[in-house]
Parts: structure tokens; C-alpha cells; sequence
């Protein structure tokens, strides 16, 4: 066994290995870059080598060796299906804790993959064969094995670069921008062509293999959940497949591994149709340890980081294939940094608040901590939460209650978005396909109701009126005078709040009186009872007769974070005043916020420039993807607060635009005056 394995990884994965590598008695050792530096898997770490890029092979090699690392896991991501680094890793000496280089390189070629699991008999989609297709040899190849079909790159995965055509009037226009998104992406324009499956549910099989020729697979995992070709939710096992069904393609998953000399833990992956579960087509193998592994684990009893490093270190498997047994249900939910009411905009900031859940059957797979930055360089998963069941009922039902208790406040994050879908009627009945996301994205990422945002908003001004309360002095003494309760001569008077939640338009909320006597009244509404306590972090709110009890952080900018189970906000302070002209009002809300946290890379108009509905005002860039922030209706930039290569905060305001039907108004207005 080694002594010491460096993980040339970061986040949730490396502090999963370093776990696991703690319990074997093994020494963890982490690179990370500046932006890291507060990172939890720097801290669990036994040492950690600073570097300036993760995906720097020779600088990740040499931290090896620094850190006296005999052995380096790859985690997920970055390199760990670089034949390149494998190759660079053994040549310095040390074991590459993952297949051969060889074999990483076979099956990270599509189509040379497809030929070479073919060979062993494991079935694969109907599609191209050769590598190398010009344009229109994709496209005769297409109308053989007849509409649909779905164009791939031949160099990648994550969904990029894919292309699904119905149409055969189309397809030189997709062949044209499936390989422009290849080149971009993996620097390889290669594409291949396979049919489509209509309704095609994702099936991975887990397979671990030893060096001295044993192979088992540890059943499967449902994958099927998906957005844009990204996994969301998996399970294990699945509700689709039979006892009968899944060793034939248990036998087939071994098969694909034994093909290409396969040694560590890896994922073959097939497409199934919904209508017929045993017509199973080979997609491709994933030669590095899977972000949805955990479920496996769960339902196996099998650590697989374990017998990764086991295997590595040259032992043999301890158990054959009859030993392997699928007890109860798991399903995994990835928490990512990112708004789905925004169109899954990424996300990110401090984190201010975190509570991660527990109890039965629940695990939390995390590399989060507070007080860390969560940025807009990495891959925008935060944390994995997972849980187990008996049966797929209980672990579904546990899964959302787990949820429910994760709060990440100071980022944005999808778990309100995962609890509705884990509610869905077809998720329930085990009804998937990897179309199901998309089809009921509406009712998923459905804006908070009215009644959510007014209980928000009170309980807002509740904190802030328990914000107001003087403290007693060294004699125990309250000035009364000091008591904002709005008590006058003849009624009370109220303090009013102003708030912006989630950047749409101000709220107000009146409170007057304190304690048990406090009223509140929301945008002009009759005054209603009301109150607050303030404990231990948390805000209990007394308000129509129910309590409920929010989690609270302030953030650095004057932001209050507000949470309640899955859901949360962003509340801020508004200041009409400040605000400045056309903010707010009949005529309509011109204050243009940022999307995301991220960097402006564009400004298309200056103060005082005309500008029309729709018009794009400021371009915001984040993790590559850039959203342009428009004008809300005709009128005039009054303010601009940012340049290019500002960094921006989520709903930062970033200009400000005066309407035309306020500034015509003013003119007739002034021209009334001057006849007059």
C-alpha cells in the first residue's frame, strides 16, 4: 500500500479521496491554485502543494513528487481522462491510480471505442464506423441509418458539441455547427453519426478490474435525468430493468472493460429505449471514477475509491461476481451554483450561511465551507447530496427531505429546483427518459408565488425593526425614547421598510409597535399582527397565525440572504432616492441588474444614448457563458455604473434608464407650465 496519494483534483471529489485515503491509513496530499486557498479540501488535507493551474500536467506531476507522493488519483474533471498525464505520471515514476494510458486513449475516441467493444460482441448504436467523415459522407451516412439521428463530436462528452436532426433539410447546417462546437470545445472537429432513440433512458454500468485479470461489475446506475446532456439526478438501481436484463448487460459492461485491457473503476455507459428495456446499445466508457458513484456504493456495500487505490497498489479483487448483491435504493441530487429561475445562470459569492443535512440513510458528498469563495473558474457542482432507502420510495422521499435542510446562503443554488423534480408524478412512478427535464422545465424552475415573496418581505422588515432595538445599558436600562415602536401623540406611526427581492421591483412593508404588539402592513395592505424572534442565527416569525422560521446572513455588500427549506433569497435595502430617477414607480422599474456574479466584458450605449425595448445595455461573462442585460422598455440612460472589465456581484446594478413615457410627460409638463 502506498504511503502517500496526491489528488490532482478539488471540491466535493477531493475530500471524498481524502476521506477514503484516511481510512486506509494512507497520507492525502492536494494541489490547489490561488482562488483555493480556503478551499475544505486544502484544509483535510495532510499537505498541499500550491500550483497555478490544475490542468498543468508537468506543474501537477512535480507537486507529486514534492508532496513524496508514491501514487496520484485523478478524481473527475481536469485530467483524470488524460492519456497524457497517465503516461506523464508513470514516467516519473510514480502510479496513476486509473487505467492504463492506453486504454484512456481508446476509449476517449468514439468511434475507434465502438469498433473495438464491437469486436467483443457488446452491441453498439447503429451509426458511422469510420473516423474521418467529410460533411457529406456524415450526411449520406445519416439517410442509410434513416431520421433521427444525433451528430456527436468523437473527441468529448458532457452533451457538447451534440446535435439531434429530424429534419434532412437540416443537416448540413448541423454538421456545420456540431463541428464548430467540437473544435471549440476539444480542439477536434471529428464527428460521427447514430441513430436516435426516441425516448432513450441512460444506463451506466459500474465495472472494476484488478491487474490480474478479474472483472466484475457492481450493477447499475440511472442516469436519465438530465438538462442538456448534463446528469442531475441518478439512481441506483434502476426502476427500468429486470434481474435478466441486467446481467446480460453486466456481462456486456465486463466485456467492453476486457476489451480495451481495462484496470481501476469505470463506467460503460448504453443508451435504452423506454418501450423496450432490452434493447441496450453501448454509448461509450468512462475510464475514471463517476460523479454519481456514491449511489453504487450505497446500494453494494463496495467503496470504490478504496478499491481504486487497492487495485492500484496491485492487489487483487476479494470477491467474484456472485458475491456482488444490490441491496435497497439510492439516489443522488448535484446541488450547483446557478439560478434556474434565470435560466440556470451560474452563480456564486461568498458563502455565508451553511447547514448540510444528516440523519438516516442520508450523505452528503461537499466541498464547501463558510467563508469560501464560490467563483465562476470551476465547474459550478458545489456539493452531492445522496440518499438511501429500503426501497426507491423511502430513499426518493428522504432525498427531498434532505433538501429541504441543505441551505447554501450567499449563492444561489437549484435545490428548490431538485425538490420539484424529485415531486414530479413520472419521477415518482419511475416514468424517465433523458427528455423529461426539458419537457416540464415550466413547473421546475416556476418563479416564487406572490404569497412567498409577501412572507419574505415581512419577515425582511421584521429583522430589520429587531435591528433597530436599542440594546439595554451597563444598568440594564432601555431609553424609551430609543424604542422604535412609533408610538406619537394620538396613533402610532410605523416604520417603513423598502426592499428589492431577487432584483424585481421594490417592495414596501410598514411595521409599527413591538414584541408581541408589532403590525405590519405589505404594500399599503390593512396592518396585521405580527412578530419576530432572533435566535441562534435564525428569525422566527409569527405572522397570519403560522410560524415559520428563517435562516439569515448578511452579506458584505448590504445584501440579506433568507432562507426557508429549499428556497432562498436575496434581499436588498432600496433607496428610491439613490436609485435615482425612473427606478421605480407606474411608469415601471429601469434599473438594470447583473444576471450572475462574473465580469463585464461589453457596454453598448453611454449616459444619455436613446435606447429602445430589448436593446442590449451591458454584456456580463461567467464560466464562458455570456448574458446580455437590455433595456426594459424605450427611454434614455440616466446612469452607468460599470466599464468593461468590472467585476460585478449578483444584482448589482449596473445602469440606469429613465422611460420616454416619463421623460415625454415631463416635457408636456414643462410646456403646460411655460403657457401658462
Amino acid at each position: 500500500m502506498f504511503d502517500t496519494v496526491l489528488i490532482a483534483n478539488r471540491g466535493e471529489i477531493a475530500v471524498r479521496i481524502s476521506r477514503t485515503l484516511r481510512d486506509l491509513g494512507v497520507r492525502s496530499a492536494v494541489v490547489y491554485t490561488a482562488l483555493d486557498e480556503q478551499a475544505l479540501h486544502v484544509r483535510q488535507a495532510d499537505v498541499a502543494v500550491r500550483v497555478a493551474d490544475y490542468l498543468d500536467i508537468d506543474e501537477v506531476v512535480a507537486a507529486a513528487v514534492r508532496a513524496g507522493a508514491q501514487a496520484v488519483h485523478p478524481g473527475y474533471g481536469f485530467l483524470a481522462e488524460n492519456a497524457r498525464f497517465a503516461a506523464a505520471v508513470e514516467a516519473a515514476g510514480l502510479v496513476f491510480i486509473g487505467p492504463p494510458a492506453r486504454a484512456i486513449e481508446l476509449m476517449g475516441d468514439k468511434i475507434r471505442a465502438k469498433q473495438t467493444v464491437s469486436a467483443y460482441g457488446v452491441p453498439v448504436v447503429p451509426g458511422s464506423t469510420g473516423s474521418g467523415l467529410t460533411d457529406a459522407e456524415l450526411a449520406d451516412e445519416a439517410r442509410k441509418i434513416g431520421l433521427p439521428v444525433l451528430l456527436k463530436p468523437s473527441a468529448g462528452g458532457g452533451g457538447k458539441g451534440m446535435h439531434l436532426v429530424r429534419d434532412e433539410a437540416r443537416l448540413a447546417d448541423e454538421i456545420a455547427a456540431a463541428r464548430r462546437e467540437a473544435a471549440g470545445a476539444f480542439g477536434d472537429d471529428t464527428l460521427l453519426v447514430e441513430r436516435w432513440i426516441d425516448r432513450p433512458r441512460h444506463i451506466e454500468i459500474q465495472v472494476l478490474a484488478d491487474a490480474h485479470g478479474n472483472v466484475v461489475h457492481l450493477g447499475e446506475r440511472e442516469c436519465s435525468l438530465q438538462r442538456r446532456h448534463q446528469k442531475i439526478v441518478e439512481e441506483a438501481p434502476s426502476a427500468l430493468l429486470d434481474a435478466e436484463t441486467r446481467a446480460a448487460m453486466g456481462a456486456a459492461a465486463v466485456e467492453a472493460a476486457r476489451s480495451c485491457g481495462y484496470v481501476g473503476a469505470g463506467t460503460v455507459e448504453f443508451i435504452v429505449s423506454s418501450d423496450r428495456p432490452d434493447d441496450y446499445f453501448f454509448m461509450e466508457m468512462n475510464t475514471r471514477l463517476q460523479v454519481e458513484h456514491p449511489v453504487t456504493e450505497m446500494v453494494t456495500g463496495v467503496d470504490l475509491v478504496a478499491w481504486q487505490v487497492r487495485v492500484a497498489a496491485g492487489e487483487a479483487l476479494d470477491f467474484t461476481q456472485d458475491d456482488v448483491t444490490l441491496t435497497g435504493h439510492a439516489v443522488e441530487a448535484r446541488v450547483y451554483a446557478e439560478d434556474p429561475a434565470r435560466g440556470f445562470l451560474p452563480s456564486g459569492g461568498p458563502v455565508l450561511t451553511l447547514r448540510q443535512p444528516d440523519g438516516e440513510g442520508v450523505r452528503v458528498d461537499s466541498g464547501l465551507v463558510e467563508g469560501y469563495e464560490v467563483g465562476s473558474a470551476y465547474d459550478p457542482m458545489l456539493a452531492k447530496v445522496i440518499a438511501y432507502g429500503p426501497d426507491r420510495v423511502t430513499a426518493l422521499h428522504r432525498l427531498r427531505g434532505a433538501l429541504e435542510r441543505t441551505t447554501v446562503l450567499g449563492v444561489r443554488t437549484n435545490t428548490r429546483f431538485l425538490t420539484r423534480l424529485l415531486a414530479d408524478a413520472d419521477v415518482l412512478a419511475g416514468r424517465l427518459d433523458t427528455s423529461l427535464v426539458e419537457s416540464a422545465l415550466p413547473t421546475l424552475t416556476a418563479a416564487h408565488t406572490d404569497q412567498a415573496l409577501r412572507d419574505v418581505a415581512v419577515a425582511a422588515a421584521l429583522l430589520a425593526q429587531v435591528a433597530l432595538e436599542p440594546s439595554a445599558g451597563d444598568g440594564g436600562w432601555i431609553d424609551p425614547f430609543s424604542v422604535p415602536s412609533g408610538w406619537r401623540v394620538g396613533a402610532p406611526a410605523a416604520t417603513v421598510h423598502r426592499f428589492r427581492i431577487d432584483g424585481a421591483d421594490p417592495v414596501v412593508v410598514r411595521v409599527r409597535g413591538r414584541g408581541a404588539h408589532t403590525e405590519v402592513s405589505y404594500e399599503d395592505g390593512d396592518f396585521e399582527a405580527a412578530h419576530a424572534v432572533v435566535e441562534d442565527g435564525a428569525l422566527r416569525v409569527t405572522d397570519a397565525g403560522l410560524t415559520r422560521t428563517y435562516l439569515y446572513a448578511y452579506a458584505p455588500d448590504g445584501a440579506r440572504w433568507m432562507s426557508l427549506g429549499a428556497d432562498a433569497w436575496r434581499v436588498v435595502p432600496f433607496d428610491p432616492v439613490e436609485s435615482g430617477p425612473g427606478t421605480a414607480g407606474a411608469t415601471g422599474d429601469g434599473t438594470l441588474v447583473a444576471p450572475m456574479p462574473g465580469t463585464v466584458t461589453v457596454v453598448k450605449a453611454a449616459v444619455g444614448d436613446r435606447v429602445t425595448a430589448g436593446q442590449a445595455i451591458v454584456v456580463v461573462e461567467a464560466m464562458k457563458m455570456e448574458h446580455a442585460v437590455t433595456a426594459p422598455f424605450d427611454g434614455t440612460v440616466s446612469e452607468l455604473r460599470v466599464d468593461v472589465g468590472t467585476r460585478v456581484a449578483l444584482d448589482e446594478v449596473l445602469a440606469l434608464v429613465h422611460p420616454l413615457e416619463a421623460e415625454n410627460g415631463q416635457a408636456a409638463n414643462e410646456e403646460s407650465e411655460a403657457r401658462s
